[in-house]
């Protein structure tokens, strides 16, 4: 196979003002719903030992991480009694006047090029500290950690692995349906913060799936001028194309040991769902119906996938049972059901439904048959879940262009992402990176 090393694109877009310099564009987090009683606390400034100016504020990174979790009610630091940066300095009387439930203090060492960041977490009216910890590494982990600051923070109030250091993946199309049309695959923080560049096309980029070790990611590109699915590690940017079959290769999904890759093929002349296994470069075929079977995505425990057919009719979705080949009809309320993603829960589904005309995100127990439409928005496509089941990020559209969304399990807290300049769309949520 051909490979190809891709070189690093221009900076997309900054979600903070004091995430990112990227100058192409622009998106900011703008937080419109969170739960009805959110836990009052307090991210106090870090303390920077002999540094003048800081590379990054931690604290801000934590706040906002907490604060777009929905779960907390975060103090400025205006208003703040106190600034302490060790547990001393901690007096829990100041916080009680203030309705603070809990604390948050750090401060940074530096030593040579190596940043050491102090952290503890104290609850306010129990007067405890619940935890207290240390991260060590070079400024250019300075923002990593503090993502890992806040999931550790996160994991001890509310008992749910945090997943503020992960990424995200998303397609950016500029100038559409013009001679300078434009389309971007690119990479950024869960926050949005250090977007890069992964390629870079003048031909329609789709379907960006992770590697469950989140070190590559597989993607369609027309860059040849039809579809092919490509194969691409992040760290060194070399690709490889894994397909380039006669007709359609779309929807590519990695399975969760990362050796098959699962995608629609359309060599038998309709569109089957195939399997490529990565080693072998063995192909099997797992559907065989004279309908439109398409966006495969793998179960949690990686025996079966759910896909989109129209074998009933109307798109609906269906589960397939990789070593027996048995097939199952998941949905039937509704006209329109598609583009499913499995919760690690094995239980739960994400995907589109159409209600009333409009397209929304809903999820549905599969063991109740329970279903609820999570969004409010209109057009709403591709959802993608946070590894930890927590959130769904999706693509809607918000006068006239693109833009990515974000909504809990529960539909009680959303947040939207506008971007300047461009649609956003196709996103794809990292797993956990060790």
């Amino acid at each position: 196979m051909n490979r190809s090393r891709v070189l690093p694109g221009l900076l997309f877009l900054a979600l903070l003002a004091f995430a990112g310099t990227a100058r192409a564009a622009e998106l900011t987090i703008e937080i419109t719903q969170g739960v009805d009683d959110p836990v009052p606390m307090a991210v106090v400034p870090f303390g920077w030992a002999e540094v003048d100016s800081p590379p990054e504020n931690i604290a801000d990174i934590v706040r906002f991480d907490l604060a777009r979790s929905g779960q907390f009610a975060m103090t400025a630091a205006e208003d703040m009694l106190s600034l302490p940066s060790r547990e001393q300095d901690v007096f829990y009387r100041d916080w009680r006047i203030q309705g603070v439930a809990y604390v948050l203090i750090g401060r940074v060492e530096r030593t040579g090029d190596r940043f050491r960041v102090h952290y503890a977490l104290f609850d306010v009216f129990r007067e405890t500290r619940l935890l207290a910890g240390t991260r060590e590494g070079p400024s250019g982990r300075l923002r990593d950690m503090a993502h890992e600051i806040s999931d550790v923070v996160f994991e001890e109030l509310t008992g749910m692995r945090g997943a503020f250091n992960t990424k995200l993946l998303y397609v950016v199309a500029q100038n559409i349906a013009t001679p300078n049309e434009v389309f971007r695959l690119e990479m950024a923080d869960a926050d949005g913060a250090r977007p890069m560049t992964l390629l870079r096309s003048n031909e329609p980029i789709l379907s960006a799936d992770w590697a469950p070790d989140g070190r590559s990611v597989v993607y369609v590109s027309f860059e040849t001028g039809k579809p092919a699915i490509y194969i691409q590690e992040i760290a060194t940017g070399e690709r490889e194309m894994i397909t380039d079959f006669e007709g359609l290769n779309g929807a590519p999904a990695l399975s969760p040991d990362g050796r098959q890759v699962a995608m629609v093929l359309s060599m038998g002349g309709q569109p089957d769902i195939y399997l490529l296994d990565l080693d072998t470069r063995r192909l099997r075929q797992v559907t065989r119906h004279f309908s439109i079977d398409t966006e495969p995505s793998w179960t949690h425990d990686g025996r079966g996938l759910v896909f989109t057919s129209n074998r009933g009719g109307q798109p609906q979705i269906y589960r397939v049972e990789l070593a027996s080949g048995q097939i199952e009809r998941l949905t039937f309320e509704g006209d329109y059901n598609a583009r499913a993603r499995m919760l690690q829960d094995g239980r739960n589904m994400v995907f589109v439904h159409r209600r009333r005309g409009t397209h929304h995100i809903a999820i549905m127990d599969l063991e109740t048959g329970e279903l609820n439409v999570l969004t409010e928005t209109s057009l709403d496509e591709s959802p993608s879940v946070a590894p930890n089941g927590s959130m769904v990020i999706y693509a809607t559209r918000e006068q006239g262009r693109g833009i990515l969304a974000v909504v809990s399990i529960d539909g009680r807290v959303r947040y939207r992402l506008p971007s300047t300049e461009g649609d956003v769309r196709e996103p794809s949520w990292s797993p956990f990176l060790e």
